[in-house]
Order: structure tokens, then C-alpha cells, then sequence
């Protein structure tokens, strides 16, 4: 198994926080762009400004990504804890994944085979080119129940 922080991509930085972008695990469910556009801005370069927020109010977004391409760690702060494990089945979209996870992956998802993670959403079409994780795919067509969430602990 590898280091967590080796899949978490592109590192942001600023005195107090360094935000973490892989562009791979990205649905753009846009939670982050909705929570701090400030901060999140797809128009600008570079599309992450982690001096734009309170490192605290980032981190507060950041943990609101539901397929883990975000991640952050702050300078003088406590790391990202994993919330009561859960899985939620979104209608017509991917199985999106809250907890202590520990996903076993092909080697040209995530070197090593094996992600460590709070926070991941997983293919249920098929169709994913990233499996076992989500890209978007399900946009062209799949149809399947959702909005319940499964073996919440």
C-alpha cells in the first residue's frame, strides 16, 4: 500500500494549508465551486486559490467533495478524520462513499493497487475509464435508483 497523499494529485499551497487536486477522481459535482468560488474558480488560473479563504473555512469545503478529489492538510491543524462509514447510491450517478475506506484498485487507477481515503464515489454504470472510481460517464444515459443511503453505520 502506498503513502495516502501519493494519489491526491496537484498540491495548492499557501502559510496555512496546502489543497490537493486529482483531476482523475473529479465528477464535477461542484460542491466546492458553490461552497468558496473565491477560492474554487474553474475560470481562473490556477482554479485553486488556497490564499482566497481562512484555511479552516477551506478545509469546511474541502471535506464537502464527495469523490475524494480534494483533500487538504493544514499547516497548524488537525488532519481529516473519516465520518461514520456510509454509502449512498445516487440516482442515475455513482455509489458515493464516506468513511474509513481502504479500496482496492487496478494499478493504473492508483500506483501501488490500494487507496486509503475518507471520501470516494464509485462507478455504477460500467462505463468508467477510472474504475473502480467515477468520471463522469453516467452522464450519457444511465438510469438506476437512488437518494437512499446504504450500511450507514
Amino acid at each position: 500500500m502506498t503513502d495516502p497523499k501519493s494519489h491526491w494529485g496537484k498540491a495548492y499551497t499557501d502559510d496555512d494549508i496546502t489543497v490537493y487536486y486529482d483531476a482523475g477522481r473529479c465528477i464535477h459535482f461542484a460542491a466546492c465551486v458553490r461552497g468558496l468560488p473565491q477560492v474554487f474558480n474553474p475560470k481562473a488560473k490556477p482554479w485553486i486559490r488556497a490564499d482566497a479563504a481562512p484555511a479552516e473555512q477551506i478545509a469546511g469545503v474541502v471535506r464537502r467533495c464527495p469523490t475524494g478529489a480534494l483533500h487538504y492538510e493544514l499547516k497548524n491543524g488537525p488532519a481529516e478524520s473519516p465520518e461514520p462509514t456510509s454509502v449512498e447510491a445516487r440516482e442515475n450517478g455513482p455509489l458515493f462513499l464516506r468513511g474509513d475506506l481502504t479500496i482496492a484498485a487496478p494499478d493504473s487507477a492508483t500506483p501501488g493497487g490500494e487507496v486509503k481515503d475518507t471520501r470516494a464515489a464509485l462507478c455504477r454504470c460500467g462505463g468508467s475509464s477510472n474504475k473502480p472510481f467515477c468520471d463522469g460517464t453516467h452522464r450519457n444515459g444511465f438510469q438506476a435508483e437512488g437518494g437512499q443511503k446504504l450500511n450507514t453505520a
